[in-house]
């Protein structure tokens, strides 16, 4: 009888063939790949709610997991509609500063920073204040952001800065 080689000591020449991957391999990859693309837009979700084209996708899908994005900051998108200076009805020695402004952003954002600034007749400023939403609201806002096409009241009394004031003008922050 003829001395048989157990089959691992079997000589091949030919390399035995792959097995392809089972079809439940690939579709684990596939949805370990989309879970970490997911992490990844979800950890960089405060800069790109920045960009206006990924904001919305981000609203809808924070929408779907409970996550939060911080609230739209556009300052070059508040809107002065009309602005006054006269002098206080009561302090010869104050200006009162009234002016209206609209959120002309596509979503809400926080209530600004109002920066008013008085300009001599050069165009030189001769003062320049920062006012927080509770200063020139009168009393803190009743909503934490602004929608879109919101507009607000601001009425702020400053001290006259003399004869040399005849400009002014609001940045928003």
């Amino acid at each position: 009888m003829p001395s048989r080689a157990p089959r691992f000591a079997a000589a091949t020449d030919q390399p035995t063939p792959r097995r392809p991957l089972p079809w439940g391999w690939w579709t684990l990859l596939a949805a370990l790949v989309l879970a970490l693309a997911l992490q990844l837009v979800l950890a960089d979700r405060a800069r790109l709610a920045t960009d206006p084209a990924w904001r919305p996708r981000l609203e809808m899908l924070c929408g779907m997991l409970g996550c939060t994005l911080p609230a739209w900051q556009e300052p070059e998108a508040f809107r002065v509609t009309s602005r006054d200076v006269r002098r206080h009805p009561q302090d010869e020695r104050a200006l009162l500063v009234s002016t209206s402004f609209r959120n002309d952003a596509r979503w809400p954002q926080a209530w600004p920073v109002l920066e008013v600034a008085l300009h001599d007749i050069d165009g030189q400023a001769l003062g320049l204040r920062r006012f927080q939403p509770v200063e020139y609201l009168g009393s803190p806002p009743a909503t934490e952001l602004i929608a879109p096409g919101q507009s607000a009241m601001a009425t702020l009394e400053i001290l006259d800065p003399g004869q040399r004031a005849v400009a002014f003008t609001f940045e928003f922050h």
